[in-house]
């Protein structure tokens, strides 16, 4: 038995990731033609549920199950755009859905994905990518990256989360925040609980 695909239901997702390009990611500053190519060849509908399809390109970030989320396409546009991502760039993306990793595939020669930093194997990677926030870098992570390596990710700042972008020297991670993004919060890069009266 042949499976016909439903086409009049691919020529829609395929408007709708056409209307994200431009109503959510170019007016938004996501301008490299190399990044806004990445997500014309990404169909986003393929890394949600079948009752999510309809609403895998909203503005929004959407539930996945099992606390995952899917970032909004506008957040994993600004990490990618940060990233400057290159071929020769050896990637790892941490991340419970393999989007992020789907679009990074696009854009560098050599892409890894894992689940948590403490599936994470492989190193060094040139870049690390974590779909999601951090309120600290572990020292894990360092040990992953190659010296003058960096990491693109979200990070808790007072309260508020932004995009960061990380470098390695010396053995260390230092992240500079660039500006206010929409990520959820990691459990697994949470700062320790600090003990008072």
């Amino acid at each position: 038995m042949t499976v016909v695909e439903d086409r009049p239901a691919a020529d829609e997702m395929l408007v709708a990731r056409r209307a994200m390009i431009d109503s959510q990611l170019r007016v938004s500053g996501v301008n490299s033609p190399a990044v806004l190519n990445a997500f014309n060849a990404v169909p986003r509908e393929d890394f949600v549920s079948a009752e999510r399809r309809a609403v895998a390109y909203a503005d929004r970030a959407l539930p996945l199950g099992d606390g995952a989320v899917l970032s909004p396409a506008l957040t994993y546009g600004q990490m990618l755009e940060a990233a400057a991502t290159g071929r020769d760039d050896r990637v790892l993306v941490i991340s419970t859905n393999g989007y992020l990793a789907a679009l990074a595939s696009q854009l560098a020669g050599d892409v890894n994905r894992a689940d948590s930093l403490v599936a994470a194997q492989g190193g060094p990677y040139s870049l690390i990518l974590i779909d999601g926030a951090a309120e600290v870098l572990p020292d894990s992570l360092a040990a992953l990256l190659a010296d003058d390596g960096r990491v693109v990710t979200g990070l808790v700042d007072r309260g508020v989360t932004r995009l960061a972008v990380a470098t390695k020297a010396h053995g260390h991670v230092v992240a500079t925040p660039l500006s206010d993004a929409d990520f959820a919060v990691l459990p697994e890069f949470a700062a320790p609980k600090k003990w008072s009266f």
